[in-house]
């Protein structure tokens, strides 16, 4: 389209709602208040109609088409690649696209739309998603093997305060769980160090850095080679639970379905 044909839409629009939709005062334009409920909104219908079509499609043929999935970083990085196999066999028409990130953005992706589904830890209270808890996880304090705490045993919740502690950045699911349980013990850790990753946590951990608080999740393979060690003290743990975002739709695509299906299976498993 032409720029004056653009400019006669917009005035159009801005008559048929009875107010201004972009500030032209300033040499940029911006939109106004109103501007921006409109954007939004439109970006819903959007949504819907996209929405619409494929569950048109979906009634007559086999799951196909694209598949928006977000996960927060410890079940995405240690636990969804296990299930994009079996997804690939089942449904080889389904072409998923995988965005990790912190629980936050995960939750506010799905709730612009920008994701058919997001797979997070910790509690999201948000109008327009549904939160549906699937699976349970366990987080635990964790040392390297070679720390002074495998010599000194039982390590005290004192020990614990005056460690060094490697935390995630905050609006992550792990960095709540973890200020949490400095609540629970009682502690208030006055050297800290925040990393964006769960992998660099332990990593870091394992080369005598400091002490954790991580998804056993994402330690499989650490204890079974014995590099970390898990630091046991009264209420040193944090229970929760894995929970799958919807946007909040009459209905949604058979390729969010299916997968969500095949996600509560292979957790079983």
């Amino acid at each position: 389209m032409t720029q004056p044909a653009v400019s006669q839409y917009i005035k159009a629009l801005e008559s048929e709602i009875g107010t201004q939709l972009i500030d032209r005062s300033h040499k940029k334009v911006r939109l106004t208040t109103a501007g921006r409920i409109v954007y939004e909104h439109a970006k819903e219908m959007i949504g819907h109609h996209e929405t619409m079509h494929h569950l048109i499609h979906e009634l007559f043929h086999e799951p196909k088409g694209t598949l928006a999935i977000g996960a927060s970083y410890t079940f995405g990085e240690y636990v969804l690649p296990r299930i994009m196999a079996p997804l690939r066999e089942r449904f080889p028409h389904i072409q998923p696209t995988i965005t990790i990130s912190n629980t936050k953005e995960i939750a506010e992706k799905v709730e612009k739309m920008e994701l058919d589904i997001g797979i997070v830890e910790g509690d999201i209270n948000r109008e327009l998603l549904q939160m549906e808890h699937f699976a349970e996880d366990y987080m635990r304090i964790v040392a390297s093997s070679n720390h002074s705490f495998t010599e000194k045993l039982p390590v005290t919740v004192s020990d614990l305060e005056n460690e060094i502690w490697i935390t995630r950045e905050l609006g992550s699911g792990t960095r709540e769980a973890t200020e949490r349980m400095f609540t629970t013990i009682g502690i208030d850790p006055a050297h800290r160090m925040e990393f964006g990753s769960t992998q660099v946590i332990k990593e870091s951990v394992e080369a005598g850095l400091g002490v954790s608080l991580v998804s056993l999740w994402a330690l499989r393979k650490e204890l079974s080679m014995n590099t970390l060690f898990i630091v046991d003290v009264p209420e040193g743990y944090v229970k929760r639970a894995f929970s799958t975002l919807l946007r909040k739709k009459p209905m949604q695509t058979k390729n969010t379905l299916v997968f969500k299906e095949l996600l509560h299976e292979m957790v079983k498993e």
